[in-house]
């Protein structure tokens, strides 16, 4: 073999380990994806739409395992002040998320994600014959409400005082799930929840629209807590709720577009 060709054959061999390292970085690179433990907070009106989300997600990510708390707005953002372990805190107002980044526990910027609006709750055919907030004020009625700290509960206070009548309900609910309950249950005529948690509710419950010069528009942040355990999956998953596929499935749920 003469020099030249040695040369070349080094070259050539030099240049093929290069090529297939890069390759096994890339193949690497796209095989390690989104992997971990995701956990989110979550309001509580969430519960369906963001246990569909989080099975597409992982469905997409199958390294990723996604867990999630729901509850109220303001019990969760003050878990996380506490040390609660979260990735993720998706809140049903901006007053609760902005709890979170005025702590400085946030780690990204907060987006809102989806809309709602608010509906009054009755039992299947609507027996009571409700038609509007103003009926609520009906003493004869078992009308149940969010409590005034939680979203829901502010939300329905707002509703009250725009339509200008008075209610006095007759226990006043830890969360919205608390009030779709009391209803589907048959110990309540009527509540105040979100349109979304009608719908979820199905053939269990019906709902009295309330018009939109009294209604109240419910805008939900999501972002990032600065104590992030897995801050990739944790980016990872709002990406997903932003994107078509998991606008696409707030859709169905009711939940309206930001």
């Amino acid at each position: 073999m003469t020099k030249t060709q040695r040369l070349f054959l080094s070259a050539s061999v030099l240049l093929g380990f290069m090529v297939a390292s890069c390759g096994d970085d890339s193949s690497d690179s796209s095989a390690r994806g989104t992997s971990g433990d995701v956990v989110v907070f979550a309001a509580t009106s969430l519960t369906a739409a963001f246990t569909e989300i989080g099975d597409a997600f992982m469905a997409e990510n199958p390294d990723t395992n996604v867990t999630f708390n729901f509850a109220a707005s303001s019990e969760l953002v003050t878990q996380i002040g506490e040390g609660a372990p979260v990735d993720v805190y998706a809140s049903a107002d901006l007053s609760n998320m902005t709890k979170l980044t005025d702590a400085g526990n946030n780690a990204t910027e907060p987006v809102v994600f989806a809309t709602n609006v608010l509906s009054i709750i009755v039992g299947p055919g609507n027996s009571k014959g409700i038609t509007g907030v103003a009926d609520l004020a009906n003493d004869d009625l078992i009308v149940v409400v969010c409590a005034p700290e939680i979203p829901c509960g502010k939300y329905t206070a707002q509703i009250f005082e725009n339509a200008g009548v008075t209610v006095t309900p007759k226990s006043l609910e830890e969360n919205v799930k608390g009030v779709v309950s009391k209803v589907t249950l048959g110990e309540a005529d009527a509540g105040i929840v979100y349109v979304t948690d009608v719908t979820a509710a199905g053939d269990k419950a019906a709902g009295v629209e309330i018009p939109a010069d009294i209604n109240v528009l419910a805008e939900y942040p999501i972002a990032m807590t600065k104590e992030a355990g897995n801050p990739e999956g944790a980016q990872a998953f709002i990406d997903f709720v932003n994107s078509a596929r998991g606008q696409e499935i707030l859709a169905t749920y009711g939940f309206l577009a930001p």
